[in-house]
């Protein structure tokens, strides 16, 4: 029987079809979050990005595993399913927050503290078995600390604020054409303002040796870690990231946790190959 596992973000969706153990085809398609797409652009990507790039057969009988941003409560899930079924002709889905998936892929069947960086942010206690406590991210507004959007954000405001030295300020507004109106316009009137403040982030890593950047790094992950992980209580445990941001900065992350007196465990880009070992054994 086939197993189809996704992991999605707001940025990109990455879709793995397996049977047995192994992995018939991988797929990308963009971000899918029913907190920021209908239903009727939800379809869209699946009929446009995900059926045409689709070459191993899809039964009714196939088991669908997806783990996404914005999927943390009934009715988000229950939107998600409902189009899948529709557009792919399965009925045996499952569908669960992102961060359960992190912490399947990264522990596995053991206890451990789950982190995830990327163009959001978020983190869990997970007992093995389920989630027992998660801080809420609250979301590239009022949360997302370390995310690649809340990196975005700081790196705007640090450029408008004259917190950057003149000529990175002015490195940065003029390969991205950038003018104070138009990222207002862009943060406060557009839609997909997180994808907008996460496209900034290769240009912290190139400049990420800067004195200014580097701080601005370290102390957004130590405000992440502070603001959510220090409340689990358990100092005892390694932590463990997975994504975008916790794989390139993994040496800014490692800094800030260690100024914080705490162990780095396992750090993984995408949680991809975790999911398929742990449901496809």
């Amino acid at each position: 029987m086939k197993k189809l596992i996704a992991d999605s973000g707001s940025t990109k969706t990455d879709w793995s079809i397996c049977e047995g153990s192994g992995v018939l085809q991988t797929i990308q398609t963009q971000g899918i979050n029913p907190y920021h797409q209908s239903e009727e652009v939800i379809a869209e990507v699946l009929r446009e990005e995900f059926v045409p790039s689709l070459h191993a057969e899809l039964a009714p009988d196939t088991e669908v595993v997806f783990y996404g941003a914005g999927c943390a409560n009934e009715t988000s899930c229950n939107r998600v399913r409902s189009v899948i079924r529709q557009e792919l002709g399965v009925e045996r889905i499952e569908v669960c927050t992102d961060l359960l998936g992190a912490a399947r892929a990264l522990c596995g069947h053991s206890e451990g503290v789950v982190c995830v960086l990327g163009t959001g942010s978020n983190s869990c206690l997970y007992d093995g078995k389920k989630i027992v406590e998660n801080v809420p991210p609250l979301g590239y507004i009022l949360g997302d600390e370390g995310s690649s959007a809340y990196l975005g954000r700081r790196l705007l405001s640090d450029c408008f604020k004259n917190q950057l030295p003149e000529a990175l300020r002015d490195e940065f507004l003029a390969k991205y054409q950038l003018t104070q109106e138009e990222v207002l316009e862009r943060v406060y009137r557009q839609p997909m303002v997180n994808r907008f403040l996460a496209s900034f982030t290769p240009f912290l890593y190139e400049h990420r040796e800067v004195d200014e950047v580097h701080r601005l790094l370290v102390g957004s992950f130590t405000e992440f870690f502070v603001r959510n992980v220090i409340q689990y209580h358990r100092p005892w445990l390694p932590i463990n990231c997975v994504g975008s941001i916790a794989h390139v900065f993994a040496p800014e992350v490692k800094e800030a946790a260690e100024g914080l007196g705490m162990e780095m465990g396992v750090v993984m880009r995408s949680p991809m190959q975790g999911l398929v070992k742990y449901h496809c054994r």
